[in-house]
């Protein structure tokens, strides 16, 4: 007797803040979605703070719902998701990826200075080496 066999998609977890190098990852997401006919997962972690609004959350939902619109016109299953955290948006994406069992993670990273470069995006660097899976960052 054999078991019917059930399409596994690849998932793809983007980690999303509205900047130029987040809009190249979107890019390559959608490429690597549509090359592996997988789901995309796009997170926006906010960290919990007296300096974060209502409004930045509801704007951050807004954003990423536009989003999704967007990735299902093109023929994308997506999946969106805000976090509001008091760990870091690296915590956060290695925690999320780790939970639903992502196949890929696909971050932006800014160019900075020497001196920035020692706190390069502490994030792309907590990912990069504590993802279970492969990482592509995009500048």
């Amino acid at each position: 007797l054999s078991m019917p066999t059930r399409e596994v998609k690849m998932k793809i977890l983007v980690g999303y803040e509205k900047s130029a190098v987040a809009e190249e990852a979107l890019a390559l997401a959608k490429k690597h979605a549509k090359a592996f006919n997988a789901k995309v997962y796009l997170l926006t972690s906010l960290t919990r703070s007296h300096e974060l609004q209502l409004e930045d959350i509801q704007k951050s939902e807004r954003e990423l719902k536009n989003l999704r619109t967007q990735f299902k016109a093109e023929g994308i299953d997506c999946e969106t998701h805000a976090i509001v955290s008091a760990v870091s948006p690296g915590e956060d994406l290695v925690q999320f990826a780790t939970d639903n069992e992502i196949d890929e993670i696909v971050i932006g990273v800014r160019r900075r200075s020497k001196v920035g470069k020692l706190l390069f995006g502490s994030n792309a660097q907590y990912i990069i080496l504590q993802a279970a899976c492969p990482v592509v960052a995009v500048k």
